[in-house]
């Protein structure tokens, strides 16, 4: 029994305590290797507060064997330490210094393993040291080789393999006792004791067997925290990339769930978790069990898009492994990986490639999952299933291309593909076998024509037309969109005569009595999409019954879309056609209008938009200026607050129609406006209804003045914006402030409101028409002293650089406007 064993725990501390004071005393004063070996001294000081922590505590550790096992462990290393400062001189001194500092460390590390109660902070203490020592590393590059006595060399060794037997020993029945039931901290320094014994090949596989460390660390993995998930996880992948065996045993599906849910943490966990399943994927029942296991090809997915390339490449392999089978790549789809199942399409088998073009016809897919299937190449596959395929591959492969044709640049692709020419041709087909597949063929064909590419078929718009009465409802609808699409498009101008030749009006007005809501409102967009190129000759195709059957769907449908389509088709008609207005006026159109647009529910602004372009559009043939009459009969329906209100919360061309709705109105306003002498001079006329420019009374309803309306404002707020569609209609509005004796009140009313400098503005980015009223408007405004004075100086560069570079019918207008700003003689050549 050695002197250690004899002495109780409190004197083995002091002992202990005194050898630290020894072996630093003779590092700090040898005279070798002085820089190293005060490194050394300083660690092994740090022992010192360790040392007393653990004599504080000394009612609790005297019972307790490990402790003392562990703390005599240190002792030995000390005295080790002793003996070679010593005898220091061989060449392998300062290897030998460092592997005591490494010895010291393990030792330091059973002390804590065997600590069961001790403080926190002592924990912390020890734990840092135990760190340091075991990181240590000197430079030995520069150690001079010197003779040294074999016999004590031969000494030094013989005890170091006594006392790294006893540690080792002592040290595994420790670990394997911390590993299964220690908490967290103590799980912590077992781990890393463990994985350094792993990496000396100081553990046999018979051990890590008989002990069941493997079982014990997933137990472990799906309790503890992320530091010590971190070390399990890495440790279990020393484990496996060293015994084939160690693999076998990982296998279980449990032991593999507690791995997959480490694919959720953190970015190391989950890295190194991707690398152990990778690494255990060699085994045909790992692939097999882990596409089973919920959550794991969806995490897979993730890591392979996350930021870490190791994670995502090791992941990508994993993936790769794993679609093998049919399923797990459907599960990848459906976690948005395309590449397998687009590759299944490619070389799989034919029931593989059916199931995975029906898998993808019911996948609820986003736009992007749509690119990134286009852009892996799934359309050219799919669309060979439908050119060559049987039945059932046709179906399945028209149902998938259905589905991604909702992005634009699949629809590109499937131009590409030639496919418009087998849809045509199936839609024309009567064989009964081939009845299921015209649904979603006519469904694809809706969305090619959305793309301005579909015009490179010339003729695909006239066969359509020569199937609408030969197909059912739904597919009635699809070809009628279809042509809306294509009839839309700002190169088809050639497309619509052609349709208006082959009797595309007389096809489509009976499907405005369809029942069938669809049918209808898309037959109703055609022929909105048609009437624009049709006004002179659309009247008498529609015919009285017809008319009627569009106001109808005006002041019944519950649909904005197609009460817009409907009054926009109205709007297109003759504003000449005295017999219609009538007509439309006998069954209250107006007051149906004004209604819909004021009290109107909720709905899409691309629909609003649409509503308002065609009511204000359908207005102007009610605000007439040949017809008073019909004028009042409008105000007094509350048009002209509606015309205001849009002039600032409408389109472009909403607003460009309101302000021609109002120019139209304000022509009749000085006819209309009522003297200032009143006829009963008892009874003086209000004070707010006197008009400066109009120089009488005015109102809205009764004589439609702009300024009464507050309509002047918004008007030149238009001239003010950005946009430049409305402004020849709102200069037109302004123009009538101007005629006659007014034009000095009408000036005044503008320069109050700031829009003489807006009408500059029009002078250098508007239209040649905006630009000539602009010009006209100005010469007026310029014919009093007042407004040349305030702003001449600012006209005077617009208009210079007008008249030099501006458009020749520009020309005379500018030249005069210079003169009068006193720029120019009225002689001049410009004249």
């Amino acid at each position: 029994m050695t002197t250690m064993e004899k002495r109780s725990f409190s004197e083995l501390l002091i002992e202990i305590k005194e050898l630290v004071t020894e072996v630093s005393s003779l590092a700090q004063y040898s005279e070798t290797q002085r820089e190293i070996l005060a490194e050394f001294e300083i660690l092994v000081e740090k022992l010192v507060p360790i040392l007393d922590g653990l004599m504080d505590n000394i009612i609790k550790f005297k019972d307790h064997p490990p402790v003392r096992k562990a703390v005599e462990s240190l002792g030995s290393e000390l005295k080790r330490a002793k003996v070679l400062l010593k005898t220091q001189g061989t060449k392998s001194f300062i290897k030998q210094v460092e592997d005591v500092v490494h010895d010291l460390g393990r030792s330091l590390g059973l002390v804590l393993l065997a600590s069961l109660e001790v403080s926190t902070d002592l924990k912390d203490k020890i734990g840092v040291l135990h760190k340091d020592l075991m990181n240590t590393r000197f430079d030995m590059s520069s150690i001079a080789s010197t003779s040294y006595d074999s016999g004590v060399v031969s000494e030094i060794e013989v005890e170091e393999e006594i006392q790294e037997e006893k540690r080792v020993c002592f040290g595994m029945d420790e670990i394997s006792l911390q590993i299964k039931c220690g908490d967290d901290e103590q799980l912590k320094f077992a781990l890393l004791e463990l994985n350094e014994l792993i990496g000396d090949k100081k553990v046999s596989s018979e051990w890590i067997s008989d002990e069941g460390v493997i079982p014990i660390l997933f137990n472990r993995l799906s309790s503890s925290k992320s530091e010590n998930r971190l070390c399990i996880v890495q440790l279990l992948r020393r484990l496996a990339s060293d015994n084939a065996d160690n693999k076998e045993k990982m296998a279980d599906v449990g032991f593999l769930s507690a791995v997959v849910k480490s694919l959720v943490r953190d970015e190391e966990e989950r890295k190194e978790a991707v690398g152990l399943l990778l690494d255990l994927s060699d085994l045909q029942s790992v692939r097999r069990r882990l596409g089973r296991i919920q959550g794991c090809i969806v995490m897979l997915v993730a890591s392979l898009n996350g930021d870490d390339l190791v994670a995502s490449h090791h992941a990508g392999k994993l993936l790769n492994a794993l679609s093998s089978n049919t399923q797990n790549a459907l599960h990848m789809a459906e976690a948005g990986y395309f590449k397998p199942l687009v590759q299944y399409l490619n070389e799989g088998s034919d029931m593989s490639k059916i199931l995975m073009a029906t898998a993808l016809s019911r996948m609820e897919l986003t736009d992007q999952s749509r690119a990134s299937l286009g852009e892996d190449g799934a359309i050219e596959p799919l669309v060979r299933m439908f050119s060559i395929g049987k039945l059932e591959a046709k179906l399945s492969a028209l149902s998938a291309l259905q589905n991604l044709s909702n992005l634009t640049e699949n629809v590109h692709r499937l131009i590409s593909s030639g496919i418009v020419a087998s849809l045509l041709q199936l839609l024309f087909s009567v064989t009964s076998v081939l009845m299921n597949l015209r649904e979603p063929a006519s469904a694809i064909l809706a969305k090619i024509a959305e793309s301005e590419s579909i015009l490179v078929n010339p003729d695909v718009a006239q066969q359509m037309l020569s199937l609408l009465n030969l197909t059912s409802p739904v597919i009635q609808n699809h070809l009628l969109q279809a042509l809306n699409s294509i009839a839309s498009h700002s190169r088809a101008g050639k497309v619509r005569r052609k349709m208006k030749e082959h009797g595309a009006i007389q096809l489509l007005l009976p499907f405005l009595m369809e029942t069938n809501i669809k049918i209808r409102s898309s037959a109703l967009n055609l022929l909105y999409t048609l009437s624009k190129d049709l006004a002179e000759e659309l009247t008498d195709q529609l015919g009285e019954t017809y008319i009627k059957t569009i106001i109808n769907i005006i002041s019944s449908s519950t649909f904005d879309s197609e009460k817009a389509a409907a009054v926009g088709i109205l709007s297109h008609l003759p504003n000449s056609d005295k017999k219609l207005t009538d007509t439309l006026k006998k069954a209250n159109l107006v007051p149906i209008m004004v209604s819909i647009l004021t009290s109107r529910s909720e709905v899409s602004k691309e629909t609003t938009c649409w509503l308002e372009e065609s009511v204000t559009g359908l207005l102007i043939r009610f605000t007439n200026p040949s017809d008073k009459k019909l004028q009042l009969y409008s105000a007094e329906q509350g048009v002209i607050p509606l015309l205001v209100k849009l002039l600032s919360s409408g389109s472009p061309v909403t607003k460009c129609r309101a302000a021609t709705s109002l120019a139209q109105l304000s022509q009749n306003s000085s006819s209309l406006s009522k003297s200032r002498k009143s006829r009963w001079s008892c009874v003086p006329p209000s004070a707010d209804g006197f008009c400066e420019v109009h120089n009488g009374y005015c109102f809205v309803k009764s004589t439609f003045c702009l300024v009464k309306a507050g309509a002047v404002s918004p008007i030149i707020q238009i001239l003010e914006g950005e946009e430049r569609e409305a402004d020849e209609a709102a200069l037109s509005a302004l123009v009538t402030l101007l005629h006659d004796e007014m034009w000095e009140n009408g000036s005044n009313c503008i320069a109050k409101m700031s829009g003489i400098p807006a009408i500059i503005k029009v002078l250098e980015s508007g239209s040649i028409k905006a630009q000539e009223k602009a010009l006209w408007i100005l010469e007026k405004i310029f014919g009093a002293e007042e407004h040349r004075v305030n702003y001449g100086e600012s006209a005077q560069v617009v208009l210079i650089d007008l008249a030099q570079q501006g458009d020749s019918r520009l020309k005379s207008t500018t030249a005069k406007l210079l003169a009068q700003l006193e720029l120019l003689q009225v002689q001049s050549s410009y004249f």
